[in-house]
């Protein structure tokens, strides 16, 4: 590897990864700089955060020697998180003892677009087992800790990314959303979370959809730039895929450099389950408030119509037939069934369940939450977006949303409190929706505040989003305080130095 002093790691590792790729277009830094730099970053800090499962580095280096193609993001490191997308000959293990043996034989789509926009993989990120809860804590590789405060989530099931990202350790990572995946996280590590269109982001070659169209694919970021410049570089159709997204105005990339305008824009401060909301972020949603009407939007407070008990059983019944999937899968893949000490209780009682839902079961719930995706689509023809806190409470001590063999539910039980906020409604009306790191609590932790967009329209959410992240930046706020030096930005035009944490 190319040798670094600290402060040029410090210095790269600061950048985002738009401002990286332009580094190298430019010739003021290499891809094997950014690689290294990266590498001494994982190296220094997992042992302490977990985030970084399956390192490749020695693959990833290869990679780099070999030559890059030349895209919008070469020489950039990144990293995969451990759920759904496979990495030929990689070990692949979805959080999973059931798959501790288990090497992928084949590249994602997904995979193949990373590689041809530049990037250069490193590893693969923690995940709770199967992605089946809002914290990663899975027996296989224990708790991923926070870099804001190491006793707390991450927020999951993406949270291994979250924390790479959060701790500067690459400038962006991949991650997906089946009810929230991608947001949580976001909100937990204080970064920026696109959830994108049902469809935008192929799932082949192993799967067409996931849970019924409720998995999605995209990244977490430190900036708005870099999550619409990676949608760019990975969205579009795979031939076999077996719905199309929406069309787009044009690309992503652009939209961030457009206005919204007056934007109409609901809000609430109430989860439909009745939990309590902490008051941090309650705060959190009245700083957002703040912030929207000084720009001029206006708010009207109004809550989403439809999140009855009957859709919350139907939620419940598509997981359970997801979860029954997953292992079905699985089995036949590895052509036997798990043993005893191979699934966590969460998931076996999952499993069972899921086992006693009938083909009519499913059927009949996935038309109750059609019925209530179009109630969604009607309130949203009254409004541009949908704002609420992206949880209820901040990130929760670790151990909190765990389960045990006398009580395989506690882990589900302790979550729904922390979830409390309906970010599952992107998942089933296939709608964009997005966590934004506005504020930070008295304590230092990091509280999102979460937009519900309109079906296809992506555009006015990244509008929004640029808009906000150029009112009230975010990205120089960080878990550590080193002191750094400046590295120039070409992609910015100006010089950026490292910030400070609240």
């Amino acid at each position: 590897m190319t040798a670094l002093s600290p402060g040029d790691v410090e210095a790269l590792t600061a950048l985002d990864a738009t401002a990286q790729a332009q580094l190298v277009r430019t010739g003021e830094a290499t891809a094997e700089d950014l690689v290294t730099a990266a590498i001494t970053r994982i190296e220094a800090l997992d042992p302490q955060l977990n985030a970084v499962v399956t390192p490749v580095f020695e693959q990833a280096l290869e990679q780099v020697g070999a030559g890059l193609p030349d895209g919008p993001f070469t020489g950039v490191p990144y990293l995969l998180k451990d759920l759904i997308t496979e990495q030929e000959g990689v070990p692949f293990h979805e959080g999973s003892v059931f798959l501790r043996d288990h090497v992928s034989p084949h590249d994602q789509e997904l995979v193949r677009r990373l590689r041809a926009a530049g990037l250069v993989i490193l590893g693969k990120t923690a995940t709770p087992e199967f992605g089946m809860s809002p914290t990663c804590e899975s027996v296989l590789y224990g708790p991923t800790r926070n870099p804001w405060d190491r006793t707390r989530t991450t927020g999951g099931s993406s949270g291994g990314s979250a924390a790479a990202v959060a701790a500067r350790m690459v400038p962006a990572a991949h991650g997906n959303d089946v009810g929230g995946s991608i947001r949580f996280p976001a909100s937990c590590c204080g970064l920026f979370g696109l959830k994108p269109n049902r469809a935008r982001v192929p799932l082949g070659a192993a799967y067409g959809d996931v849970f019924g169209g409720w998995a999605c694919e995209h990244a977490l970021t430190r900036s708005v730039r870099d999550s619409a410049a990676l949608l760019d570089a990975v969205a579009g159709p795979e031939p076999g895929d077996p719905y199309p997204a929406p069309a787009t105005p044009g690309p992503f990339a652009d939209q961030v450099h457009h206005e919204p305008g007056r934007l109409r824009i609901a809000f609430s401060r109430r989860p439909a389950d009745g939990h309590r909301v902490h008051a941090d972020c309650l705060a959190a949603l009245d700083d957002a408030l703040g912030l929207l009407a000084g720009l001029g939007h206006e708010l009207v407070e109004a809550d989403l119509p439809g999140l009855t008990p009957d859709v919350g059983d139907a939620i419940g019944a598509v997981y359970g037939a997801g979860l029954s999937w997953i292992l079905a899968y699985w089995i036949r893949e590895l052509g036997r069934e798990p043993g005893p000490d191979e699934l966590e209780p969460l998931t076996r009682a999952y499993w069972e369940r899921g086992l006693r839902l009938t083909g009519g079961d499913y059927l009949l719930a996935v038309t109750t939450l059609q019925h209530f995706a179009r109630t969604t689509a009607r309130f949203l023809s009254r409004y541009d977006t949908w704002l609420t806190p992206t949880v209820a409470q901040p990130p929760i001590l670790l151990g909190e949303m765990t389960s045990t063999e006398d009580e395989p539910l506690r882990a589900a039980e302790r979550s729904a409190p922390f979830v409390a906020f309906p970010a599952i409604v992107a998942n089933i009306t296939g709608a964009p929706a997005m966590s934004v790191p506005l504020y930070w609590s008295g304590s230092g932790l990091p509280i999102g505040v979460h937009f519900l967009g309109r079906v296809g329209d992506e555009a006015t959410l990244l509008h929004l989003a640029a808009q906000l992240e150029h009112a009230r930046p975010w990205a120089d706020r960080r878990p550590d305080r080193p002191t750094t030096p400046t590295w120039h930005d070409p992609a910015a035009g100006a010089s950026l130095e490292e910030g400070h944490s609240p």
